[in-house]
């Protein structure tokens, strides 16, 4: 009900609750996933439904599109680098029981082709808080570079140093069609990458190995401009494990 524009008072309405108690479970839920804003709780709710309706692919069918130029990205880091100790699981019940009873309000996601600096939030150099992570898990740099083409296509580039000093990188070039392509790269967990755009500052991947879905990533640009955050939310999970990490800007 919020990702189909309801507010706090219509939902308790709706659900024959007091308003309050909806204040609170959705207070409860931005602070579990470590959104600001009730509208960015929607739009974490649409990445949801991305997943369940548009992105997740059946299996054996999830392979780079046949002529599709090599691929230049994707990420994909170690569950435990990701681990943030916000009890998760407790912030997707939350968030399902919010949306208790929405509808699908929309047929078709938009595939935005971005025009204007305004809608360009995404193209730049961003590297991950690492403070914000475990010191057990702690990689020494994680830095993702998004570019644009004039066709409206996304070259993505991940480079890792791990714990260890070890480096991975990987590049993909892809459109925000939903379509699988294929990865490049040193990072053995991912070969297809797959893209969808449903708005300007917000990009969602799907990352994938020979066929079968891995996890599926939000990136969201604030309204500064030089912050974003990564919701992930990994497959084969009846509920999805809800994860979110922080990138600042650097170019």
């Amino acid at each position: 009900m919020l990702a189909a524009g309801h507010t706090a008072k219509s939902i308790a309405v709706r659900l024959d609750r007091t308003e309050s108690s909806i204040n609170e479970r959705l207070r409860d839920a931005r602070r579990k996933t470590g959104v600001g804003s009730s509208r960015e709780l929607a739009r974490l709710l649409d990445a949801q439904e991305y997943w369940d309706k548009k992105i997740d692919l059946p299996t054996g069918h999830m392979t780079p599109e046949t002529g599709a130029e090599p691929a230049t990205a994707g990420l994909k880091l170690s569950k435990g680098v990701f681990v943030m100790g916000m009890g998760l699981l407790t912030a997707a019940a939350a968030i399902v029981f919010v949306a208790t009873s929405s509808v699908d309000h929309r047929s078709e996601l938009p595939n935005a082709r971005l025009v204007g600096q305004e809608q360009q939030s995404l193209v730049g150099s961003w590297a991950l808080d690492i403070s914000r992570i475990p010191e057990e898990d702690r990689p020494q740099n994680v830095t993702i570079k998004f570019q644009m083409s004039e066709d409206g296509r996304w070259k993505t580039i991940v480079d890792i140093v791990g714990k260890d000093g070890v480096h991975q990188h990987a590049e993909s070039i892809a459109a925000t069609d939903g379509r699988p392509v294929a990865v490049s790269g040193n990072i053995p967990m991912i070969n297809t990458v797959a893209l969808r755009q449903p708005e300007p500052n917000t990009l969602v991947m799907t990352l994938g190995h020979d066929g079968a879905p891995l996890s599926t990533r939000v990136y969201t640009v604030a309204e500064d401009r030089n912050t974003m955050t990564e919701t992930i939310i990994w497959a084969g999970q009846e509920l999805p494990k809800l994860e979110t990490t922080y990138f600042s800007r650097i170019g």
